[in-house]
């Protein structure tokens, strides 16, 4: 059963959900005087933040239980494999979610409930019912995956509008882009299989994934310069983001013009070396 539970909230995949939401928290706070006393208040923001992410990863299984019995990687999952009931699901999805939008209204502030709920609502009622039938659904789901780090912002008494919440959005935003056309592609039998709508499709080369990785990459490198004119970290980090992602990019450039696993495996696995190195660079240079 513990085990069930940990698949069932997407444990693994949304301890990365809290890490940019404490990201977002310390780099708020680091502008209004520091953390001192500012520890409770980060708790609050964590606990509720992850009860509104484990209840729509939830709610997102209920709503793809003959997708995932479809696909190799997703068929043991517990709703597919049938060792626990819709029911039983059901009320975990709806308990969690409403005790972190309900606990982060209570104990951090409304900003906070209202990123939360957004992101539920984004990521159960649009996003996952769009990957049935348009390829944009990508550019969908990297909506709620961005916003953890702005709730972590809100919680430690960030404005909404404040521009270095929204370049933590944005840095999340476009991060995930490359990051999951790379996965599509990888996984592109599957999705295909399971009638799931993504870029990747028919795409038996790999040419059109690589081009997508690509403009997206530049992307960030053009987001990397923007946040050093924002003011939010000296110049040279900029510069130093942007050589960062062109080496993040070499296997998307080397891509010959035949289907090449290792080399798009490669580009996925250099999207996942970026992230931690770009946050800890950025809790350092943060002005």
């Amino acid at each position: 059963m513990a085990k069930d539970l940990q698949v069932l909230t997407k444990m693994r995949l949304n301890v990365f959900v809290l890490i940019t939401t404490l990201f977002g928290f310390f780099l708020a706070a680091k502008g209004l005087g520091g953390m001192s006393d500012k520890w409770w208040l980060l708790f609050h923001t964590i606990l509720g933040t992850a009860a509104a992410a484990f209840g729509s990863a939830a709610f997102n299984q209920l709503m793809e239980i003959e997708d995932d019995a479809q696909m190799k990687r997703t068929a043991d999952r517990p709703l597919p494999s049938r060792r626990m009931t819709v029911m039983r699901a059901f009320a975990i999805a709806w308990g969690l979610s409403a005790f972190g939008c309900i606990h982060l209204a209570a104990k951090v502030n409304h900003a906070a409930a209202v990123l939360a709920a957004v992101t539920i609502v984004v990521y159960v009622f649009v996003y996952t019912p769009m990957k049935k039938w348009h390829s944009t659904n990508t550019l969908v789901g990297a909506i709620p995956g961005a916003i953890p780090p702005l709730i972590g912002w809100v919680g430690a008494g960030g404005g909404w509008l404040d521009a270095g919440g929204w370049f933590l959005f944005a840095l999340l935003f476009f991060w995930q882009l490359p990051h999951f056309v790379a996965i599509s592609w990888l996984c592109r039998e599957e999705y295909e299989d399971a009638g799931y709508q993504m870029w990747s499709n028919g795409d038996i080369t790999g040419q059109h994934t690589v081009k997508l990785y690509n403009i997206f990459s530049v992307a960030m490198i053009a987001l990397g310069i923007l946040g050093s004119f924002l003011n939010l970290y000296p110049h040279w980090v900029g510069i130093l983001h942007g050589v960062m992602v062109f080496v993040m990019m070499l296997p998307a450039l080397k891509y010959g013009k035949d289907a090449d696993r290792g080399k798009m495996r490669k580009a996925f696995f250099g999207t996942l070396l970026y992230l931690p190195i770009v946050l800890l660079g950025l809790a350092f240079t943060w002005s």
